[in-house]
C-alpha cells in the first residue's frame, strides 16, 4: 500500500493486489477495466458490511451524483429500501390504525 496525492484533491491510497498472471489474463478477458472492477468489488463489500456510508461509497467510486450511486447499487442488486417483511409489518400497523 502506498499513499499518493492527486493534483488538487485529497490524498489517496494505492492498494496493490497480486494475482497470478494467468488468472489476471482470464479476468481481464472477461471485459471491463480490471482495476475498476476490483475497486467496485471492494467498495461494495465494505458498504454492505457497514464500514462505508453512501457518501463514502460515492467518494471512493468517484460518482458526482447520488443518482449515479443509486444506479450502481441497483445494478449490483443492493436494495436499501424495505424488505418484504418490513413492508408487511408497516402495512399491518397502518391497517390497525385504519389508514
Amino acid at each position: 500500500m502506498t499513499t499518493a496525492t492527486m493534483a488538487g484533491k485529497m490524498p489517496v491510497m494505492n492498494v496493490i493486489v497480486r494475482i497470478p498472471d494467468e488468472l489476471a489474463e482470464r479476468l481481464a478477458a472477461a471485459g471491463g477495466d480490471l482495476e475498476r472492477r476490483a475497486l467496485e468489488a471492494l467498495a461494495l463489500a465494505e458498504y454492505q458490511a457497514g464500514r462505508l456510508t453512501k457518501p463514502d461509497l460515492r467518494l471512493m467510486l468517484g460518482f458526482e451524483t447520488r443518482y449515479e450511486l443509486d444506479g450502481f447499487l441497483k445494478a449490483h442488486g443492493v436494495n436499501d429500501g424495505m424488505t418484504v417483511a418490513e413492508f408487511e409489518q408497516e402495512r399491518q400497523a397502518l391497517d390497525r390504525l385504519g389508514i
